[in-house]
């Protein structure tokens, strides 16, 4: 959900920003109380033409020219170079590193990628400006940088969200962790994957019951846009009364492509449409080649759908992907599907097949639980079908051996 940079890139920024980082550190203390000689902005980057870059990122942006500060704060990168890689992905204990960098290549490089950029001035007073310097100076520094990554708890965002509470005193946790969020985590993911096909599909197939649980608004600003508007509704309370925290909003670059709709769309039929299509050719194929045909794709399915079900599993048992687990599609997707790959088992097979279709339909009916319409939408009918063809199916004969 947050932006990479190749490791070589990042490493160049470093050395620009580092003696700067170096100076701002070294003569720690609140700025001028002209707020001309500091400025903060949020910048918010919008959704891009790849599917990993469809929930945006985010950035906060400091300019203070005696500190020789003009930078980006950003923890959106990853080291694909880094020890273990593929193996912390599959873990889901991928480590993501912050990083700060001159403002000019950033922006140059979301604006090469098309993507909007939008930047919003955040009126500060002087000591909680130096707290969101220094927070995010001590941030970037090497022994600080690295951090475990969760998709929807700690990420790029809340990252963002963090430093700016620390600037603010908490008064950004108190104001919205009271209010209710009216769209949870799985809304936002499918609103803005609706677009990618099989992204979205697999984030379905993947994603467990912990992304439907209501959320808070401060949980919600997991997304970079959530973020951002959140911020131009907030009001500092002081002794002179209520100020914006927004004083500016600018768009610095517009992108050609439209935002994800505000709600998620309804695109179950498309998934039941590719189900029954599927069905299509198989009987197709049955009608020209004849039964044993149809034999074959019935136990290829369950071998599919049974590993799959073993994958999840595994996801829940031994790794860290905690939005993962527990899931509600392992009733479509059981193990022990594979159980009909033993021609003895198949009725058997049929009948887990059965429970797991009432299982899941129960689920689909009560809407405070896991949503799973996409995914019974696609799998029901493959699954009904081979239920039915395996309680159908022979079993084999037994040999006899005559004793002559």
């Amino acid at each position: 959900m947050c932006s990479s940079a190749r490791l070589a890139a990042g490493l160049l920024f470093v050395a620009l920003l580092a003696p700067a980082a170096a100076s701002a550190i070294q003569h720690s203390g609140s700025p001028q109380s002209q707020s001309h000689e500091y400025e903060a902005y949020l910048v918010t980057y919008g959704p891009g033409e790849i599917y990993w870059q469809r929930f945006g990122h985010n950035a906060i942006w400091l300019k203070e020219p005696a500190r020789g500060l003009d930078h980006s704060f950003n923890f959106g990168f990853f080291d694909l170079q880094q020890e273990n890689f593929l193996l912390r992905f599959v873990q889901g204990r991928m480590l993501y590193f912050s990083l700060a960098r001159p403002v000019a290549h950033e922006m140059a490089y979301y604006e090469q990628h098309k993507r909007s950029i939008r930047a919003q001035r955040l009126d500060l007073d002087p000591a909680q400006y130096a707290r969101l310097r220094d927070h995010l100076l001590e941030q970037v520094r090497p022994e600080n940088r690295d951090y475990l990554y969760d998709y929807y708890l700690d990420n790029c965002s809340t990252r963002l969200r963090d430093a700016l509470d620390v600037a603010l005193q908490g008064a950004l946790a108190t104001e919205f962790k009271a209010q209710t969020a009216s769209l949870n985590f799985r809304d936002h993911t499918r609103r803005s994957t609706a677009e990618e096909y099989w992204y979205y599909l697999g984030l379905e197939l993947a994603l467990g019951m912990p992304i439907d649980r209501p959320v808070n608004r401060w949980q919600e600003m997991f997304l970079p846009a959530v973020l951002a508007d959140a911020l131009s509704e907030f009001t500092l309370r002081g002794p002179e009364g209520a100020t914006a925290l927004v004083s500016g909003n600018r768009v610095l670059f517009q992108s050609p492509s439209a935002p994800p709709d505000e709600l998620p769309p309804m695109v179950w039929p498309r998934y039941l449409l590719l189900s029954l299509s599927l069905l299509a050719l198989g009987w197709l194929a049955a009608r020209a080649l004849g039964p044993v045909l149809v034999e074959g794709y019935t136990l290829a399915w369950m071998l599919i759908a049974g590993t799959l079900g073993m994958a999840m599993v595994a996801v829940w048992l031994w790794t860290d992907h905690h939005a993962a687990n527990p899931n509600a599609n392992l009733l479509l997707l059981n193990p022990m599907m594979v159980l009909a790959l033993v021609p003895a088992l198949r009725k058997a097979a049929a009948g887990v097949i059965a429970v797991g279709l009432a299982g899941a339909a129960v689920v689909l009916a009560m809407p405070d639980w896991q949503y799973t319409t996409d995914v019974f939408a696609l799998l029901a009918p493959l699954n009904a079908v081979s239920a039915y063809r395996l309680w159908k199916s022979k079993a084999p004969a037994k040999r006899v051996i005559r004793d002559w």
